[in-house]
């Protein structure tokens, strides 16, 4: 089995290549969903964010929007936070290796690889990229994002060329969605058992 990381900064398009894989058959472990269900109505970390951080959930879970003034530009917050949510993640990693056992590539669709030394747990990493100007529009059209909010969301994560740099594989996604699609297709060719290995 291929461990393929995926990932890429704040509004580079990552989502949409992870459909894409996920399209062409590739089993996708897609941390964000997992932290999504996990933060979650009943999820298993929300009593534990709720002691270590009070006031940030409720009846539907974890207020991610609480949750991120909470921990945004806090250091040793973020550090509290990452240590109640990391384990749960991993295991359901593992839960899902085991489902998938048999795949001879799977995905995993990790926002912060670099930042979390994840790529070192992968044989390849695909980096999703768009030039500056497209990710910060595609950024601040989300509800409830702001330049501040953007800018320090950046500021904690590996700046893109950087990432680029470092992977395997680079999808670009300022182009036609027909395009990123092909260049999906050639990352998986590359894969294929007895290619590029």
């Amino acid at each position: 089995m291929i461990k393929l990381g995926l990932t890429g900064s704040i509004g580079m398009g990552k989502s949409t290549v992870a459909k894409m894989f996920a399209d062409e058959g590739i089993p996708v472990f897609d941390a964000d969903a997992e932290v999504h269900k996990l933060q979650g109505p009943a999820g298993r970390v929300v009593a534990a964010i709720e002691a270590r951080f009070p006031g940030t959930t409720g009846v539907g879970g974890v207020n991610r929007t609480a949750l991120a003034e909470a921990v945004l530009g806090d250091d040793t917050a973020m550090k509290a936070l990452e240590a109640i949510v990391h384990p749960a993640v991993g295991e359901e990693r593992a839960a899902f290796l085991a489902e998938h056992a048999a795949a001879p590539v799977v995905i995993f669709d990790v926002p912060l690889l670099f930042e979390t030394g994840g790529q070192r747990a992968m044989d390849k990493v695909v980096v999703v990229s768009a030039a500056p100007d497209v990710q910060r529009a595609r950024t601040l059209q989300r509800p409830g994002m702001s330049e501040a909010k953007f800018d320090a969301i950046l500021a904690r994560q590996v700046p893109d060329a950087q990432k680029r740099a470092q992977a395997d594989f680079v999808i670009p996604t300022d182009v036609s969605l027909e395009e990123t699609r092909a260049h999906v297709r050639r990352v998986i060719a590359c894969l294929a058992p007895g290619e590029g290995r």
